[in-house]
């Protein structure tokens, strides 16, 4: 399995389809082995022990993107693939495979936020890409399709200063609102 091989095929399937993402859903193709290919928790990608220098074509990998989740022994294991029509190639993704850097508001009233990833996916935050909170406290934002991004610490601390104060049974709530949803932050 070759990185050049890969980037070609998803190449001409990407040169037909510029604005959508690639049908990975209705692709089955069979399993080809691992790859060296790594995102690191920052969101950087590295081939090799390589960091990846072009952004392009960590764009065009990231749209043929899948997690799976294989059920071992008392544990979810969550698998990361890049997929072709013709192959299926694992990879490994420290935590998530992006992150949340930017956050503005799409009206003057403040009720719309619309967030970005490390990899230029914009989208509201809203009931299909909600704010999640895992065991360990961490928030995550489902991307798409079941792809999350880790929040940034300097979004996170933005948020904090903007959220609002609710008392709940298990202490003060900090919740932010965006297209009618309400997220919580985590409560103190």
């Amino acid at each position: 399995m070759s990185l050049d091989k890969i980037s070609a095929q998803l190449a001409t399937k990407s040169a037909s389809n510029k604005k959508s993402l690639p049908p990975v859903e209705s692709w089955n193709p069979p399993y080809c082995g691992e790859i060296d290919i790594q995102i690191k928790a920052n969101g950087d990608w590295f081939y090799g022990g390589s960091i990846f220098k072009r952004l392009p074509l960590v764009k065009l990998f990231a749209s043929v993107l899948i997690m799976e989740v294989s059920k071992e022994v008392n544990n979810n294991l969550e698998q990361y693939f890049l997929v072709t029509p013709v192959e299926k190639v694992k990879i490994k993704v420290d935590d998530a495979p992006f992150v949340l850097t930017q956050w503005h508001w799409l009206d003057e009233e403040k009720t719309i936020m619309q967030v970005s990833t490390n990899l230029d996916d914009e989208f509201i935050l809203d009931a299909q890409h909600p704010l999640i909170i895992n065991k360990d406290g961490d928030l995550y934002v489902t991307v798409r399709r079941n792809l999350t991004a880790k929040v940034h610490r300097n979004v996170y601390y933005q948020w904090v200063d903007i959220a609002k104060e609710q008392q709940t049974k298990n202490g003060t709530e900090l919740i932010i609102t965006s297209a009618n949803c309400q997220f919580s932050l985590g409560t103190y």
